[in-house]
């Protein structure tokens, strides 16, 4: 992996050489690619922006069907959301252009078959760049963008005061498994069955968003979502840190397929009041040598203005999955 990554960044390198980019980059602190088993997760709080210069940049680097998309909502709220999370994931994949600074605003993209966005580098169809994937979830008070090379990611994040229109027993019956549905059950005190649920809908989302066919071909009552023992291992500690908490498994309705184990999920807690979860693809050479830490970089940012490395700080707690917290660059 590690060879196909340097060979990946050597490419980029030559390709970079007699390219004349106009460059909105200049001002990102550029970011190297995850390695084997990394995921890198960049969140934004919309609620810190409010400089409208900054919202301004943010929207220029945006194409034409995605203004026209902002121009289309009503509310300034969820266009200055929509602004926030398309800025989010031109500036965070701009980052990783390490010897060539991209333009935000340069970048394509298309959906796969099932309507699962990707990066479409029809500049550079000759060369062999890396496959670097991205995915994208947001609340109105948090937006995230995870992103891996190599391997399918998928992101969700929720808010821990969501509140339910049913009872949360009501909800769990129309979306969940049966194994899912008893372990809720079990739950006495009210408040931490529905704190248990957002968790579980948290993992099933990203779970369904790294394989990546649609909601429609993965309903949620199909599969489930086991998240071990209920402990918390802060990560305000010396990088780089383990995190002890217990694996996440994710159970198919068909067994035979044998893609349980091809999956590792990391669920996290971010600013005392989100939820987020991280799955991403096991690699086949890996499989059957037993569970194996995903390395994961956190950062909070302001594109264009600051970048904050979570980890040292309490802004995060990992409450499940096998993980190691690394130090930013």
């Amino acid at each position: 992996m590690s060879s196909l990554l340097d060979k990946a960044r050597l490419m980029m390198n030559i390709h970079c050489l007699g390219r004349n980019l106009v460059t909105a980059s200049s001002s990102l602190h550029h970011v190297q690619l995850p390695g084997q088993k990394e995921a890198h997760f960049w969140y934004v709080l919309p609620d810190e922006i409010k400089d409208t210069n900054l919202l301004n940049q943010y929207f220029e680097i945006l194409s034409p069907s995605e203004k026209e998309n902002v121009f289309r909502m009503s509310g300034e709220r969820l266009k200055k959301r929509a602004i926030l999370a398309r800025a989010l994931v031109r500036t965070t994949l701009a980052r990783y252009q390490t010897n060539c600074q991209i333009d935000p605003k340069a970048l394509r993209f298309k959906k796969n078959s099932y309507g699962k966005p990707e990066v479409d580098w029809q500049y550079t169809e000759d060369w062999s760049l890396p496959q670097l994937h991205f995915n994208l979830s947001h609340t109105s008070s948090l937006i995230a963008c995870g992103v891996t090379v190599g391997s399918p990611i998928g992101i969700d994040v929720e808010e821990k005061q969501r509140r339910l229109k049913n009872d949360v027993l009501a909800f769990a019956r129309r979306y969940f498994s049966p194994d899912e549905i008893e372990m809720l059950t079990q739950i006495a005190d009210p408040e931490l069955r529905r704190l248990e649920l957002i968790k579980l809908w948290t993992l099933k989302e990203a779970y369904v968003k790294a394989v990546g066919k649609g909601f429609s071909n993965s309903p949620f009552n199909t599969f489930t979502v086991r998240l071990g023992h209920r402990t918390k291992t802060g990560i305000h500690l010396r990088p780089p840190v383990m995190s002890k908490a217990q694996e996440i498994t994710v159970e198919p309705p068909d067994e035979s397929k044998n893609v349980s184990g091809n999956w590792q999920f990391v669920l996290l807690e971010l600013d005392g009041s989100h939820y987020a979860a991280i799955c991403i693809e096991q690699e086949s050479t890996n499989r059957g040598k037993g569970s194996i830490p995903v390395n994961l970089k956190l950062r909070k940012t302001i594109p264009f203005v600051e970048d904050e490395c979570i980890l040292g700080t309490e802004k995060a707690v990992v409450i499940s999955g096998l993980t190691t917290l690394l130090e930013c660059e």
